[in-house]
């Protein structure tokens, strides 16, 4: 029945699409975030629906969409500069039938990012872009969020729809991204025209946003804690009360405590002293491993090239007997370890050239939000009053995903690859606007029409 479910929703949206081909572009979105075929037990499981969505989307643009303010940007060049390398490392790789395993999935992700932005040519699109990531991630949150109230948490033991601790699925993706999608939640309730503003959003929007610091506490992932205070301090910045925010957070951060589990405290309690929980010394050694590596090859070994890693490191070891406590120090070899951060991912399979075309592409998307708040957070038409606070959730979004990835192999997450589509998109809507408004005031500065006129033209 589960399977039948999935297929008649799929099936409706690519009947829909065929007169609104769009609806395809939203329905890649949410099957490559919630993997519907993953999620299956017959035959879902056997249909490639990621690879059907994929080509009715592109498909669809290419032979029924207008395409008009369709533009390329520096950013998709950076995207597609990024994917010609990695497919050019992928052929240089340590491991190749690793490399190619992990290049089949990384390629579509950054395929999708660089054409998504070419769809987005309208607030309306834009907006549904948004809504149905949003939505496809707080599906699983949701849920998440639910095992966690009753008291199904714990770390590697929180089981989300699928047994396979990958992709958006793994605890730290997931607490990453649910925390770096609560500035666009709160875009929706101010802002949104999909689902207008009304206290039933509000009440929706405040029951996720509690979902989604669930999360954290169901996976016991310490990524998750530091996202949450990325969250606060990025908040401060659009806070008007700043010291009643400061107390108010930290009063409602004190009143949660007595209800967390003792495995949390435990588990949070290394994120002040790695040195004595090994997968924190892990992480260190290999980060380690990975600047001498690159020392080496500073092209580096391609995609999973963490896997020729060997390394020892000395762990300490507490042992209670009675009320006596004797710490002794032992040596751990170990091999194979992942990175376990972003950073250090593409150091060590991209090299030098890979990483700085990854940063590029990130300080760029958070360099243009910064304008586009600047220059538009004075607009008070309804028709452009929404874009400067929807740039502030990217931003803030972007920059707590890029806190979670210090600690993560997350540098091609599907979803924060959309959400770069998203800034890109935006960019090339403003961008828009402000050149048919030069264009007007060049050819017509005695009756150019007001700017508010001007944003609902191009919205339309």
């Amino acid at each position: 029945m589960l399977d039948l479910a999935f297929l008649a929703f799929i099936g409706y949206v690519l009947v829909l699409g065929l007169r609104r081909p769009f609806l395809w572009v939203l329905l890649y979105v949410y099957i490559d975030i919630l993997a519907p075929q993953r999620i299956g037990y017959a035959i879902i499981t056997s249909i490639p629906l990621s690879l059907i969505a994929f080509a009715a989307a592109f498909g669809g643009w290419l032979a029924f969409d207008r395409k008009r303010g369709a533009r390329l940007t520096a950013r998709q060049g950076l995207l597609a500069l990024l994917l010609v390398y990695c497919w050019w490392s992928t052929g240089h790789a340590d491991f190749p039938v690793d490399a190619a395993v992990k290049w089949d999935w990384v390629w579509k992700a950054l395929l999708f990012a660089i054409f998504l932005p070419l769809t987005l040519t309208t607030r309306v699109r834009i907006e549904a872009l948004a809504l149905a990531l949003l939505l496809s991630v707080s599906t699983i949150v949701i849920g998440t969020g639910m095992k966690t109230v009753l008291g199904g948490g714990g770390y590697e033991n929180l089981k989300f729809f699928v047994n396979d601790n990958s992709g958006i699925y793994e605890s730290s993706t997931l607490a990453t991204v649910a925390i770096g999608l609560i500035p666009l939640i709160w875009w929706f309730v101010r802002h949104g025209t999909l689902f207008r503003p009304h206290w039933m959003v509000t009440a929706f929007a405040a029951a996720l946003t509690f979902a989604c610091l669930l999360v954290p506490i169901g996976t016991e992932a310490r990524t998750g804690l530091l996202c949450i205070a990325a969250l606060g301090v990025l908040m401060l910045r659009y806070t008007k009360r700043r010291l009643l925010f400061i107390v108010g957070a930290g009063a409602l951060g004190l009143a949660a405590l007595p209800f967390l589990p003792q495995s949390y405290y435990e588990r949070m309690a290394t994120i002040a002293e790695p040195g004595g929980d090994e997968s924190a010394s892990t992480r260190v050694a290999v980060w380690e491993w990975t600047l001498d590596y690159v020392a080496s090859k500073p092209f580096g070994g391609g995609f999973d090239a963490y896997r020729s890693n060997r390394f020892s490191y000395v762990m300490p070891v507490k042992q209670v007997d009675g009320n006596t406590t004797s710490v002794t120090y032992q040596e751990v070899v170990d091999e194979g370890r992942a990175f376990h951060s972003s950073i250090f991912e593409m150091l060590g399979e991209q090299g030098w050239p890979g990483l700085i075309i990854w940063l590029s592409l990130h300080a760029l998307g958070l360099w243009q939000m910064e304008r586009i708040q600047r220059r538009w957070r004075s607009r008070e038409d309804e028709a452009e009053r929404w874009i400067a606070p929807f740039a502030a959730a990217l931003q803030m979004g972007a920059l707590i995903y890029l806190v979670g990835a210090l600690f993560q192999g997350i540098a091609y997450q599907p979803v924060m690859l959309m959400l770069v589509g998203l800034q890109i998109g935006l960019h090339s809507y403003c961008q828009r606007i402000d050149s048919a408004r030069r264009a007007l005031a060049l050819s017509a500065p005695r009756s150019q029409p007001a700017p508010g006129k001007l944003g609902s033209a191009v919205t339309a």
